[in-house]
């Protein structure tokens, strides 16, 4: 196995973490900026105020995109399965 193999499947690895960590946590930090804006438009100091929607936000997205997130990671599963011949040999 030559080091650029070993390189090349970490960067895919990488890559698919930050594609599906940031599916879910990009709408939570939108939604988050969004209570934000409006707690310094209208002076609300309540630290309770942003959590319960930022955490539906995020129940939502999981829900929603969880098939496609499941298919993400099996695809990229049965890849690294098909790539052990290559590693060991």
């Amino acid at each position: 196995m030559s080091p650029e193999s070993l390189i090349d499947i970490f960067r895919e690895a990488l890559s698919v973490i930050v594609l599906i960590v940031s599916a879910v946590v990009l709408p939570g930090l939108a939604i988050g900026l969004v209570v934000a804006v409006f707690q310094a438009a209208t002076s609300i100091n309540e630290q309770t105020l942003s959590f319960l929607p930022r955490l539906l936000v995020t129940l939502f997205a999981l829900m929603f995109l969880g098939h496609w997130l499941v298919q993400t990671l099996m695809e990229f599963f049965i890849e690294m399965v098909n790539r052990i011949p290559q590693v060991i040999g």
